[in-house]
Formats: C-alpha cells, sequence, structure tokens
C-alpha cells in the first residue's frame, strides 16, 4: 500500500550537515534560531518511501561495496524518460555522473578547449560560470529579454554577440531562476542557433518534472531532432524526489561522435557512480516515484499560489510567474531600492535566506532567488516576514 506523502510534516534538518539550513546563519547572517531558509535548491521534504525502503535494504545487508549490474538502472531512467516525457532512450546513451554540475563540468572539459568561450542565457543557474571559469574558459553572457514579467529568448540581439569563439552553449530547459517552460518554436530556435554558430548544445533538463498544472516540458531531442549530432542532455533524479545528497545524474548523448569524446573524458578522469545514489535513483524511477511526484507538484502549486498573492501585494516587488521549478524569481526594482537595502530588509527584518539574484548573471541584478519547496506553513511565514519587512511600501 503506498503512503499518502505529508508534505506539511516541518522536519528539523538543523544539525544534519545541511548546506540549505546549517549554511543559513554563516551565509546570510540570517540566525538560526527562526530564520527561514529559501536558497539552496533542494526540498524540505522526505522522498518517496521507495527511496527510503532501498536504503534500508542496503543497510540491512551491511556490505558495501563495488555497484555491478546497472541493467534495473538503466531500466528505470528508459522506463521513466518514455512514461513522463515520450522519448525513447538507448541504455548506450547514458552516462552516469556525480551530480549534474559534475556532468556539466565534463561536457565543458569534452567539448571545448582552454580559451574557448561557452554561451549561457542569463540569468541563469549560478553553477554554470563558475565551472566554466574554472575550467580556463570565457563566459559569454546572452541575456534573456523581460517582457513584461516573462522571459523570451532574443536571438538577433545574441547574434551580433558571436564572435566565432563559442564552442558551446548550455541551456537551462525548464529554466532555473525563471522558471520559464520553453515552447517547442523556442527549443528549436536555440537548436537553430547553435547550428548556425556551430555550438555543442548542452540542454540541462534537471527540473523537468517539476512542472506546473497545465505546463508541458518537450526534451530538446524531441522537439529538434535534427540537432542530435550536437546535443547532450542531463537529467537527473535528485530535484524530482530531494535526493541531491546522493550526487548522481545522467548524461545523455545520443550521437556517437559526441558520445565518444564524453567517455574518454569519464575514463581519464576516472568517473564511476556510488552504489547509494544508483540504488536510490532506480527506486525513484518507479510507479510509486511518479505517484509521489504527481501529488508535490499538486502541493507546489498550492505554495506558487499562496506566495505569489502574497509577495504581488507588495507594492514594488513582482514574483514571475511559475511555470516550473519550485524556485519564485522575485524582482524588487519597483521599490526603488538598491540591492543592498531590499537584501538587507529581508535578510536582517525578514529573516530569510534566498539567493541573490546577481549571482545569476546579467539580468538578476534586481533579483532575490527563493525556495518554495518547504512545508506550507513556513511559506506563509515568509509571506507575512516579507509584507513586514516592506510595510512602509504598502
Amino acid at each position: 500500500m503506498r503512503q499518502t506523502p505529508d508534505f506539511d510534516e516541518v522536519i528539523n534538518r538543523f544539525g544534519t550537515h545541511s548546506v540549505k539550513w546549517d549554511g543559513m546563519e554563516p551565509i546570510f547572517g540570517v540566525p538560526a534560531a527562526d530564520g527561514i531558509s529559501m536558497w539552496v535548491a533542494d526540498m524540505d521534504f522526505r522522498p518517496p518511501q521507495a527511496v527510503q525502503q532501498a536504503l534500508e535494504s542496503m543497510l540491512a545487508h551491511g556490505i558495501y561495496g563495488y555497484f555491478g549490474d546497472d541493467a534495473a538502472y538503466h531500466a528505470a531512467i528508459r522506463w521513466w524518460m518514455q512514461n513522463r516525457h515520450g522519448w525513447a532512450v538507448e541504455k548506450d546513451w547514458v552516462f552516469t555522473t556525480h551530480g549534474l554540475v559534475n556532468g556539466t563540468a565534463i561536457a565543458v572539459d569534452a567539448f571545448s578547449a582552454p580559451g574557448d568561450s561557452v554561451v549561457l542565457m542569463t540569468p541563469v543557474y549560478h553553477a554554470f560560470a563558475r565551472v566554466i571559469r574554472a575550467a580556463g574558459r570565457e563566459v559569454v553572457e546572452c541575456p534573456l529579454a523581460l517582457v513584461g514579467n516573462r522571459y523570451e529568448l532574443d536571438f538577433a540581439t545574441w547574434d551580433a554577440q558571436m564572435t566565432g569563439r563559442e564552442k558551446m552553449l548550455i541551456l537551462s530547459s525548464p529554466h532555473n531562476p525563471g522558471g520559464r517552460v520553453w515552447s517547442v518554436e523556442e527549443l528549436r530556435g536555440v537548436a537553430e542557433f547553435c547550428t548556425r554558430h556551430d555550438l555543442v548544445l548542452v540542454s540541462d533538463e534537471i527540473h523537468h518534472d517539476l512542472l506546473m498544472p497545465g505546463q508541458h516540458h518537450t526534451v530538446m531531442a524531441l522537439a529538434a531532432p535534427e540537432i542530435a549530432p550536437r546535443l547532450v542532455t542531463l537529467s537527473a533524479t535528485t530535484k524530482t524526489f530531494n535526493i541531491a545528497g546522493a550526487h548522481i545524474g545522467n548524461v545523455i548523448i545520443a550521437d556517437p561522435g559526441l558520445r565518444a569524446r564524453f567517455a574518454a573524458r569519464m575514463a581519464a578522469l576516472g568517473i564511476s557512480p556510488n552504489s547509494f545514489g544508483m540504488a536510490m535513483a532506480t527506486a525513484a524511477y518507479s510507479p510509486e516515484g511518479s505517484a509521489w511526484l504527481d501529488a508535490l507538484r499538486l502541493y507546489l502549486d498550492g505554495n506558487r499560489q499562496l506566495f505569489d498573492a502574497g509577495v504581488n501585494a507588495i507594492p514594488g516587488l513582482r514574483s514571475m510567474p511559475l511555470e516550473a521549478t519550485y524556485l519564485a524569481w522575485v524582482d524588487f526594482s519597483g521599490t526603488g531600492m538598491e540591492v543592498d537595502e531590499f537584501t538587507r530588509r529581508v535578510e536582517k527584518l525578514a529573516r530569510i535566506a534566498a539567493n541573490h539574484g546577481p549571482s545569476f548573471g546579467r539580468g538578476g541584478e534586481s533579483f532575490l532567488r527563493f525556495n518554495l519547496a518547504t512545508p506550507r506553513k513556513l511559506v506563509s511565514e515568509a509571506v507575512a516576514r516579507l509584507q513586514a519587512a516592506f510595510a512602509d511600501l504598502q
């Protein structure tokens, strides 16, 4: 009998080596005593019971050797992609990395050289720029167009920015931090842009299961099949099922040439998966995991509605409509305040830790990112605190 998930349960994560909660005070100065942590993109919910049972089975056995026979793991991936996304993935296409930041870093290493440029559509997930620069490559920021309260692609402007030194584009799909679900037409536009400029396209689709009601994500491989000779897709169980600590992700490459180049870097770096992550991912990509995800998505939508209604009632604040992910992207530019002032109010007056917008690159300067994947009681409290912190505007 499947257990109904209790997303309302407030679980104390302090003292558990949680970067999200134990790092809140030293990093943001938000007091542990009564602060609300809404920054790092992990959830404050337990994963499906099947994941817990898979770990308990390993613990009961008591021997933790090298992982072998990955047939069930690959079958689970293929089942999930076919059933949830309509995508037929072959076993030979899949590489397992230590999470998708690691997968991104290996892709940068495999498909570019020091001194090359890598294109990002900013603002975008901050770890991309970090690994690109650490590898001795240049980041080329192509700012998304903010039209009303929604991001749109601006190919005409970006075409003019290209110099020929660019070797790769990393796409966030669905978009983090803006929460956009790119349409098939938009995805085809990205594919055409990469073809025009001879770029390898790395499509990070880690949030592709975390959709709001009525939204549909199309994997890049299906939106633009002709891009296969230059396409690398990133996916993982970690965001979907809140098992980021497993540090496991999949790099999916259909093209044999790209696959050989990626495999060579994997071999040179000695990358192999850990047993715990493999067991957790196999258990998560299951009918039980699918039912848990359906319940999660409804809960996250309720949190989104509560947060947006409360924040958008504050003059000068504007929460971008969230189509996917659980990350609210709030624009404070309407307050007329400098970054230091609105950030101070959130951290010191509201006692909330949120990601700073400038870390996401050009276009993020007036924003903060709030993680809504927490019990509704905490979302409600966060809204009340924000309204109090900006009460002078009302």
